[in-house]
């Protein structure tokens, strides 16, 4: 009689059991957001028994901090596109504007791209240190918050934003362009045409820049 397969695991290599964990919390987390992120249902799509898992992720909230992390890292390179596509040859000052305006729309595509991971980004309650977490940077090795204050320091030094005002200007900007971004996932702008979605983008991200 014939031996039934073993079911091949598509997840897991031997030695990588952490990235594979992680791997599959954040394919739980685009799909469900952050209260989709279980440790045994990580282990069950990593081949693995979930006694496995704890010797690398403690319990749950461990392994949700690093899909966060991830996630956030995620959200980074997001930004990092969107700045990578801005014309190379400006002004100074058309150049720091740009950027700013880069970062707010990079993060709110990405809410729209990636809701789950979005959502989960920033679902762990962690002090603002957290922020410069290298885990938490992209491909260019700044974090969402990082990049949010370059482009804030490039105002500064550009001339647009006097410097008197940008002690605080990062928690500003993020808060309105988070709350959009939340919103337009969440909220009762979800129903919103693209085009409608492109205008109230706009119009925000120039209000920010305006408002510092």
């Amino acid at each position: 009689m014939l031996k039934p397969e073993t079911p091949h695991r598509t997840t897991y290599r031997h030695g990588d059991l952490p990235h594979a964990l992680l791997e599959a919390g954040l394919a739980l987390a685009r799909d469900g957001g952050p209260d989709a992120v279980v440790l045994r249902e990580a282990t069950r799509r990593a081949g693995v028994a979930p006694n496995a898992a704890y010797r690398h992720f403690a319990d749950r909230q461990a392994l949700l901090q690093s899909v966060c992390a991830a996630a956030q890292a995620a959200l980074a390179d997001a930004i990092e596109d969107e700045l990578a596509a801005l014309p190379p040859t400006r002004p100074a000052a058309k150049r720091a504007r740009a950027r700013l305006r880069a970062v707010g729309a990079g993060y709110l595509r990405f809410a729209q791209a990636e809701p789950g991971l979005f959502r989960t980004a920033f679902s762990v309650s962690d002090d603002l240190d957290s922020s410069t977490d290298p885990a938490r940077a992209g491909r260019g090795g700044r974090t969402p918050f990082q990049l949010l204050a370059d482009a804030l320091d490039e105002l500064v030094d550009a001339g647009v934003l006097l410097a008197a005002r940008r002690p605080g200007a990062e928690f500003l900007a993020w808060s309105s362009v988070h709350g959009l971004g939340m919103l337009l996932i969440d909220g009762p702008l979800r129903a919103l045409t693209r085009e409608q979605r492109a205008a109230i983008t706009s119009r925000l991200l120039e209000m920010v820049e305006q408002g510092l």
